[in-house]
């Protein structure tokens, strides 16, 4: 492999290594009273300050784009639900409910990009569908539906990344910074309105009083995550999309490795099997758009 492929398939490992291991600080933070909707309020406020600064003009385009308020929505749904889903459940479980994607994408990309159901697209949905029936399924017997809040959010995370997808490849067009800009805000909203909500329920804690050493380590996250969008944007730019969505594949074994060592979650027979089918309709996703 050239330089010119090295750089970028390192950045999208870089930025699959940030995503798999996104967990384990979600789960510290909340250890200190921080409901991880709060600190993914916090992660992605760095961002839309940095972008504030640096790009000044993305607001403007925001706010004349109706569009990208549906990015807004999609992404900040996608966070919220994907760090509250890995904070609070099986990590391996969650990931691979996550990456439910492909058959959201086929019924999502019908709808809004007006795409045909080829064959291969039939057959993602059929072994992913087969997938999440096997990872569903109850020891004891029964229906094959989530069961858990984690199991729900999972799979809304990955309804709403699909959607986020599709929405980026329809707004293309539009800059980049202000793509970016949509996504970051979404982060930061809809885990704010969220929390707020359950927060004055009862059902979460507020934040609480701010302290130098947690107050450091959600800066350091939020950079963290900030590296993993730009590197994200370095390699995608630069790499066919199929490879793109493959190497990104690396999160699933990131997380399903780390949890295991750290004792964020098990690998059962039925995950196993129904992880492999449900990868497997991921891949073919990523083979047929390369």
């Amino acid at each position: 492999m050239t330089s010119a492929k090295l750089l970028p398939a390192l950045a999208l490992c870089l930025n699959a290594l940030i995503w798999g291991l996104s967990w384990w600080p979600f789960r510290q933070f909340e250890g200190q009273g921080l409901h991880p909707l709060w600190t993914t309020v916090l992660v992605y406020l760095l961002a839309v300050v940095a972008i504030s600064v640096t790009r000044r003009g993305a607001w403007g385009q925001l706010f004349r784009t109706p569009a990208l308020w549906v990015l807004v929505v999609a992404s900040g749904t996608t966070n919220a639900a994907f760090n509250w889903a890995m904070t609070i459940g099986d990590v391996v479980r969650v990931v691979l409910l996550f990456y439910l994607m492909p058959l959201w994408a086929v019924l999502l990309a019908r709808l809004l990009l007006k795409e045909k159901l080829t064959r291969l697209a039939l057959l993602r949905v059929a072994l992913a569908l087969t997938g999440a029936v096997i990872v569903l399924s109850p020891e004891g017997g029964g229906l094959p539906l989530p069961s858990s809040l984690p199991d729900w959010l999972a799979i809304v995370g990955g309804f709403s990344f699909a959607l986020n997808n599709v929405m980026l490849r329809r707004e293309a067009a539009q800059p980049e910074a202000a793509r970016a800009l949509a996504m970051f805000c979404g982060g930061v909203l809809v885990a704010a309105v969220l929390a707020s909500l359950l927060s004055v329920q009862g059902l979460a804690t507020w934040p609480p009083l701010l302290s130098l050493g947690w107050a450091l380590a959600a800066l350091g996250l939020g950079g963290f995550f900030l590296i993993s969008n730009l590197a994200l944007q370095f390699g995608a730019s630069r790499l066919p999309a199929n490879a793109t969505a493959v190497i990104m594949l690396v999160e699933v074994p990131v997380a399903a490795g780390s949890a295991l060592l750290l004792g964020g979650g098990a690998i059962t027979a039925a995950i196993a099997t129904g992880g492999l089918l449900i990868l497997a309709a991921a891949l073919l996703a990523a083979l047929e758009h390369g």
